[in-house]
């Protein structure tokens, strides 16, 4: 409801215009070609995830749990602005309404805000799986983990409702965005009303989300690479070290791209890298980490394995 506020605006201005990832038709149609499959491997691989841990009994523990709802969101994340843009694409009108586009934003920065809060919930998992092992089912119960997921998106929200409700107010002059979705800062550009204090409670966010999770982690992994060597074997740090590579793998990818995108080179790179990255970000990224935690996962494999023999089974009865 608080979204389908948005055209009480009094803009004369109605719809935007997105310019995409590229006026080259050829271009386009490789980035269309490209952006389906990775859309659809992604979401068979997050939604194959997601089918496992609800299935199988021997994933129903906290980090399946917190996987399963990274998946959730992976999928959500990319389903908010890639089929838009796939239409747009197909069908050449790259217009998008006002409420459209603010919608887009809403679930684009919710998704991808509380993603980085699971991120962190994911690295204390950890934590305590590798220095508290004796006391992790206690630690780490159903009850905790419904109220550490409650707070990801709790936090989400309150990220992402202060700016986008000063927004809402905006009066536009002009229609263009230079992106293939829209963005917070190519839309505030598009006011003629003042918006420094809103850009400024939208880098607050950012860097607030940013650097909280980020300290999380840190504090996490400095914990676990202390305790894993302590650890008096080699094969003991081998399989302490297996069991958070994969969460480390996706936290580099996901905190990388960020830092990419606000350590911008010179200005007149920005748009072009903003546009890769977030292309990479919404494409690459949730297809790779499916595929980052099954296969560095030997039980996530021994599910899959186990339920496809099962379905195998089945259909030849």
């Amino acid at each position: 409801m608080y979204v389908k506020s948005v055209m009480r605006n009094h803009s004369a201005i109605t719809t935007f215009i997105l310019l995409g990832l590229t006026d080259d038709p050829q271009l386009e149609i490789l980035a269309f070609i490209f952006l389906l499959i990775t859309y659809l491997l992604s979401v068979v691989g997050n939604l194959t995830i997601i089918s496992l841990v609800l299935v199988d009994s021997h994933l129903q523990t906290a980090m399946y749990f917190f996987l399963q709802n990274f998946s959730f969101l992976e999928i959500s994340f990319t389903a908010a602005c890639v089929p838009t843009y796939l239409y747009i694409i197909s069908s050449g009108d790259k217009t998008i309404t006002i409420k459209g586009c603010f919608s887009q934003i809403f679930y684009i920065v919710l998704f991808g805000a509380t993603e980085f809060f699971l991120l962190a919930v994911m690295s204390y998992d950890r934590y305590v799986a590798i220095c508290r092992p004796l006391h992790y089912m206690s630690i780490m119960n159903s009850r905790v983990c419904r109220n550490l997921i409650l707070c990801c998106w709790v936090s989400g929200l309150l990220i992402i409702l202060p700016p986008l409700g000063l927004t809402l107010h905006l009066e536009f002059c002009d229609s263009v965005i230079d992106h293939f979705f829209c963005d917070a800062f190519p839309i505030l550009r598009n006011s003629c009303s003042d918006t420094w204090f809103i850009e400024q409670l939208v880098v607050f966010g950012a860097v607030l989300t940013f650097i909280m999770t980020l300290v999380c982690v840190v504090l996490s992994y400095i914990y676990i690479i202390r305790m894993i060597l302590r650890l008096p074997s080699a094969q003991q740090r081998k399989k302490a070290f297996s069991t958070c590579s994969s969460h480390m793998i996706v936290v580099s990818i996901s905190y990388g791209s960020c830092i990419v995108i606000y350590i911008k080179p010179t200005a007149k790179d920005e748009v072009a890298l903003n546009k890769g990255v977030s292309l990479l970000t919404l494409s690459v990224a949730p297809l790779l980490n499916p595929f980052i935690y099954t296969l560095r996962n030997k039980q996530v494999k021994q599910s899959f394995h186990d339920t496809l023999r099962r379905i195998a089974f089945y259909s030849k009865k």
